[in-house]
């Protein structure tokens, strides 16, 4: 059987799929051929467009067990699901309401549950959830521990699901490093501050928002259908280690 990157009828579920990472990862679907459905708190000014297609929009609060139900009984089927709602503004764990932490879990790791149990019985044989990770799930988050500590429960409960959920759905999920979007500005500072941070990855620049998405359309078509339970990293070869720009001496040998 030929295989090809090819999301015709199939329709996916987008969650933060109208904005940053989530609009990307909604164009390389719909540019693939896939019914798309943008879901999110607030409605966009412009619906993501690509391939000739335009994503629907359904407002929805993914932390909603509730909410996130009644969305699931109005799908007549789905094929693929995106679990890629998430984020954390910059708090150090002893600053804050600890409320405040316990949000960012919930968003970045209660919500995803929800979401896959929620549409669990409409994924038709074959479909495909894909949880968007994070490499602080594996590396110190100083400023960021809940966010770092929420995504650390994703990527088990990505392989959890994929074993109890196997053979009819496979579970994956992309961990992502450092990606532009609209928002970089209160991560990295101004286009000096992006610039400096970019040169600090391998490959010389951060990841767009449609590098996210041509991942995503991968894991979601034929061409991984033998893939579930897995982590593909997206990190643009990771970070230099400290210790190389430390070193005073011995600079060519090695660890």
């Amino acid at each position: 059987m030929a295989l090809a990157l090819d999301l015709t009828g199939k329709v996916a579920v987008v969650t933060g799929g109208a904005r940053g990472v989530g609009r990307g990862i909604t164009g390389a679907l719909l540019e693939a051929g896939a019914e798309v459905i943008a879901v999110g708190r607030r409605a966009p000014d412009d619906p993501p467009s690509a391939g000739g297609r335009t994503a629907r929009f359904a407002a929805l609060d993914v932390r909603d067990a509730e909410a996130a139900l009644a969305f699931a009984d109005g799908l007549d089927h789905l094929d693929v699901l995106v679990n890629n709602a998430g984020g954390t503004p910059y708090l150090p764990l002893a600053d804050g309401d600890v409320r405040t932490h316990a949000k960012i879990i919930e968003l970045n790791l209660t919500a995803p549950l929800i979401m896959s149990r929620a549409v669990r019985p409409r994924l038709r044989e074959g479909g495909s959830i894909i949880m968007i990770g994070s490499v602080s799930a594996t590396r110190p988050s100083p400023g960021s521990a809940a966010y770092g500590a929420a995504k650390a429960g994703l990527a088990s409960l990505t392989a959890s699901l994929a074993v109890e959920w196997a053979p009819h759905v496979r579970v994956n999920a992309l961990t992502l490093g450092m990606v532009r979007t609209e928002r970089s500005d209160l991560h990295y500072g101004d286009e000096g501050g992006v610039a400096a941070v970019a040169r600090t990855v391998p490959l010389g620049r951060l990841a767009t928002p449609a590098d996210v998405g041509a991942a995503c359309a991968f894991l979601a078509s034929d061409l991984a259908s033998y893939i579930s339970g897995s982590t593909l990293t997206l990190h643009g070869g990771g970070e230099r280690p400290a210790f190389l720009d430390a070193a005073t001496v011995n600079k060519g040998g090695t660890a």
